[in-house]
């Protein structure tokens, strides 16, 4: 099952799995962000959650310049996220 991305005002709700496909779904949708901006990243409803999945996402924010704040995310997930080298906000 896919799952499904709402992208709203630099706020992105996920809700279903964050594997790799889904994380290049959202980096192709983050494209339309300004360099600099801040994206709210809500996966609260996520039910799986793939590192590698959120290092794609990570690498695409990376590569964008795209600062975000997550909410959904647990110490593992936020460690990781600083291990990449993003400064990952918990909202």
């Amino acid at each position: 099952m896919e799952a499904a991305i709402a992208l709203e005002a630099n706020a992105i709700s996920l809700d279903g799995v964050l594997d790799v496909p889904t994380a290049r779904r959202l980096a192709a949708q983050l494209a339309a962000a300004a360099p600099g901006s801040l994206v709210r990243i809500d996966l609260t409803h996520v039910r799986e959650l793939h590192d590698f999945g959120l290092a794609v996402l990570a690498q695409a924010l990376s590569a964008r310049g795209i600062r975000a704040s997550f909410r959904g995310l647990g110490q593992h997930q936020l460690r990781l996220l600083r291990y990449l080298g993003l400064d990952a906000v918990a909202a």
